[in-house]
């Protein structure tokens, strides 16, 4: 189907009505122990399509080909969360002895695998300033991996992916892109020359607030190794989180269209609030790399941060604390609005964040907007009072 506009691949990739008795949509399930029907085919000979529930059913199939074709990828493999599709990305192509990229942007459960799990493995783990004009300064003979995020976890700052990969290549130096922010209705990372994508499924693609859910995509010459990771770590999807990643799918483009329209116009309207010093929204000028968005990215999604003057974590906790639609959680992507209070600046090593204010990072849901500003404007009220 990969000739159908997007909507049309959305709503009918890996369907099968026929296969299961008119079903429209993939049936759970539910499978560890799979039958061989002879000794031959436990040899191999030929393979069978499934042979144990944790390398694979026809559901996590189902979803699995579904990824592939909106990221224009060989494979793609399910996991059971965005940080165990990381992992398996990062540990297919590093071992004892390399060195791998990072950026000092990163989602922060990446982050602490990189520091303490990779590190205490043998890899050399380098986290870079995420707006470096030249990252082929920072390859070593030994570099491995270049791990890319964009926008950057909290700061929302956007790379030149372009410009990275080309030096990657000439390296030889594998890149990998988290891409939960955009998913491939924004932005396809393999059309780019990336060589790995990886979502948290649990966020846009799932986009109810109720899945933990991973998914890395690969080319032809990677797609391979990603799936012996991610058998080699035991990493699998629950057969109800694969069912409603397919069924988030279904409406993901409707719901982006939605979600970037909202969070357009909430952006636009705290950049004019007299508590708010800056917007770090990827399609706002105010935004690190905002140009390179424009360059790369065919929209933008409802999650982004914003800057305080205020820099008193009193005030800002009596703000929050009386938030009554935004809810401080730590995922976004859902139906519901979201702020989020952690602060880049403790994290950071490769550039050092000097912003004096206070960070917030939001995420836009489907509440109306008329009740979400008011909620904003009654948190800066308390903010300053």
């Amino acid at each position: 189907m990969t000739d159908k506009k997007t909507s049309t691949l959305l709503t009918h990739v890996s369907a099968d009505p026929k296969k299961y008795g008119g079903a429209v949509n993939i049936p759970v399930h539910r499978a560890s122990t799979i039958i061989f029907n002879s000794y031959e085919e436990f040899e191999g000979r030929p393979r069978p399509a499934f042979v144990y529930g944790r390398a694979g059913t026809p559901t996590s199939a189902a979803f699995e080909q579904a990824i592939a074709e909106l990221e224009g990828a060989a494979g793609s493999v399910s996991t059971c969360s965005g940080l165990s599709a990381i992992v398996t990305a990062l540990t297919a192509f590093a071992g004892s002895g390399d060195h791998v990229l990072i950026p000092d942007n990163a989602y922060g459960p990446n982050r602490r695998f990189c520091e303490k799990t990779l590190g205490h493995y043998g890899v050399e783990v380098e986290f870079y300033a995420p707006m470096t004009p030249d990252i082929g300064k920072l390859f070593r003979p030994n570099t491995k991996v270049l791990f890319i995020e964009a926008p950057g976890s909290l700061t929302f700052e956007v790379c030149d992916i372009d410009a990275f990969v080309k030096a990657a290549k000439m390296a030889k130096i594998t890149t990998i892109m988290d891409n939960s922010w955009s998913t491939p209705l924004l932005l396809r990372p393999l059309d780019h020359g990336i060589d790995v994508s990886v979502m948290s499924a649990t966020k846009y693609i799932s986009g109810h607030s109720d899945a933990m859910l991973g998914v890395v995509s690969g080319t032809e010459e990677t797609y391979s190794k990603l799936k012996n990771a991610a058998l080699h770590l035991g990493y699998c999807a629950g057969s109800e989180e694969l069912y409603i990643g397919l069924r988030g799918l279904r409406t993901l483009h409707i719901r982006l269209k939605e979600h970037e329209a909202r969070g357009l116009e909430m952006a636009t309207w705290l950049a004019a609030q007299p508590a708010v010093k800056r917007v770090l929204h990827p399609a706002l000028p105010s935004c690190p790399g905002h140009e390179n968005w424009k360059k790369h990215f065919k929209g933008a999604c409802s999650t982004f941060g914003i800057i305080l003057h205020e820099t008193d974590k009193k005030k800002f906790a009596r703000m929050l604390d009386g938030f009554t639609l935004f809810h401080m959680g730590a995922s976004w992507g859902g139906y519901e609005s979201l702020c989020f209070p952690e602060q880049p600046g403790p994290s950071r090593t490769a550039a050092k964040w000097d912003e004096p204010g206070l960070s917030l990072r939001l995420h836009i849901g489907f509440e109306d907007l008329d009740d979400l500003k008011n909620d904003l404007s009654e948190g800066f009220k308390r903010l300053s009072a």
